[in-house]
């Protein structure tokens, strides 16, 4: 069954007001594109963002419209939506998507990613496939941050495969999807503790984890913010890490440099990463206020993941 995509053209200041009456007159799955609505959460979320895609600000420059999906045999449905617009005296444009199979076209794009020299971030659907000698991480990509298509995560990944030793202890800060406590424990890691703010992180990093036949206690889920929870912060670091792992932004890697030292050990190597070139030498100055010592920085694109430890006596 063909489908109908249909774009009702509004302005910034009755976008929401006709969000409503679209609701109240039973269109759900709303898909709204405003470039203040975009704006507004850039702002109010500023400290997880250091960086914007230019394409999205620009495909969104400009724009206040509202999309949504009605098979092609609505009839009834598109007629009534058609009168509610021309009674506010809004624009409408219907357009014919092609016959696809929407439930499984999405997955054209995650393909396989080789990372480094050793590993290969698969999507579960893939788990199967051969890719020689190189270490599978099995994901379901559509559900969290980290997929292994970013940079920032490939670099951490790839600092992993010179660092990560077999019996290693390791700290994931920021854990969202697992990715990184799952490349740790499939370069033999002995064990991976992962951490995040989010709950949902927490099933999710777990799901991903089963997906390549690790659980408790190789590996842990938990959600917290080391930063302002004792509890958890004494429970952390009571234990030794060889490997500590921070892939966030820069400004939360900033907040957490006071706190990063109680999970190193004299021999512990601290990777972090999601930093923009930018905002490097923040970050380094952050991390040597916490009596740390930078070891090394990577670049790719604009992207940079540093390497640190304590400083030798």
């Amino acid at each position: 069954m063909a489908w109908l995509e249909i774009t009702i053209h509004t302005a910034p200041d009755s976008i929401d007001e006709t969000v409503g009456i679209l609701s109240a007159a039973g269109f759900a799955d709303l898909v709204i594109e405003d470039q203040n609505q975009f704006e507004d959460f850039l702002e109010q979320n500023r400290a997880y963002w250091d960086y914007i895609d230019e394409e999205l600000e620009k495909k969104l420059q400009g724009l206040s419209r509202i999309k949504l999906y009605l098979q092609q045999d609505q009839h009834d449905a598109l007629a009534r939506l058609k009168a509610l617009a021309e009674g506010r005296s809004l624009p409408v444009t219907v357009e014919t998507l092609p016959d696809t199979d929407w439930e499984q076209s999405w997955k054209e794009n995650y393909p396989p990613v080789e990372v480094g020299e050793k590993l290969v971030v698969l999507p579960y659907w893939l788990a199967q496939e051969n890719h020689g000698s190189r270490l599978p991480v099995i994901l379901d990509p559509g559900l969290t941050f980290g997929t292994g298509a970013h940079p920032s995560t490939q670099m951490v990944m790839e600092a992993m495969e010179e660092l990560v030793r077999p019996g290693s202890h390791c700290l994931d800060l920021g854990s969202g999807s697992g990715i990184l406590s799952i490349t740790a424990l499939r370069l033999g890691a002995k064990d991976a503790i992962g951490v995040d703010i989010d709950p949902k992180a927490e099933d999710i990093a777990r799901e991903n984890a089963g997906y390549n036949g690790f659980a408790a206690p190789e590996f842990t889920a938990l959600t917290g913010n080391v930063t302002t929870d004792t509890s958890l912060m004494s429970r952390l670091a009571g234990k030794a890490y060889d490997v500590v792992l921070v892939n966030i932004v820069a400004d939360v890697i900033i907040g957490l440099a006071p706190v990063l030292p109680r999970f190193l050990q004299e021999n512990s190597t601290l990777i972090c990463s999601g930093i923009l070139d930018t905002r490097l030498a923040d970050v380094q100055s952050a991390i040597e206020a916490a009596g740390l010592t930078v070891y090394s920085v990577r670049a790719k694109e604009d992207w940079r993941c540093i390497t640190a430890g304590r400083k030798k006596a």
